[in-house]
């Protein structure tokens, strides 16, 4: 069985693009596209698989509403799924304990892990607050597909 540290591997190969469904209230499911990255949680130190929205994100909604994420990640005919729960941190979602300084380091870990690059990290971080940007951190309940690992 596949687990993060693969999921981890087969993002590196390209970029860290990914498709991230969620489920509206009306049970449709809503999918987007955004970057990818495995960090390990800032509370608890396990490992996630994480990405950046937007403050205005319908994904957030749902998330709070209690809906479950997946992420799916394609790499030719070989892919990788991840389905769990996600912890949300941001500004409308704060975790005791996590202070600005520590949301700023976060959205910045997760952005690296994505495969991103920044020349002004300055820039990056003044623009992250004013989006509202959250961190998505999805703690995996089951990880399918067919990629490298032999999922």
């Amino acid at each position: 069985m596949p687990d993060l540290e693969d999921v981890r591997r087969f993002l590196s190969d390209e970029s860290g693009l990914a498709v991230v469904s969620t489920t509206q209230a009306d049970s449709r499911v809503l999918s987007s596209v955004a970057n990818c990255g495995v960090i390990d949680h800032p509370v608890n130190g396990e490992p996630r698989l994480a990405l950046i929205s937007m403050g205005s994100a319908a994904r957030l909604k749902h998330v709070r509403r209690g809906s479950a994420v997946t992420i799916a990640i394609r790499r030719g005919w070989q892919w990788i799924s991840v389905t769990g729960t996600a912890d949300l941190v941001g500004p409308a979602d704060q975790i005791d304990g996590l202070d600005a300084e520590t949301l700023r380091l976060l959205l910045r870990a997760v952005f690296v892990a994505a495969g991103g690059t920044h020349d002004d990290f300055d820039a990056y971080d003044r623009s992250m607050v004013e989006e509202g940007r959250t961190a998505v951190l999805v703690s995996p309940d089951r990880i399918l597909g067919n990629g490298p690992a032999g999922a």
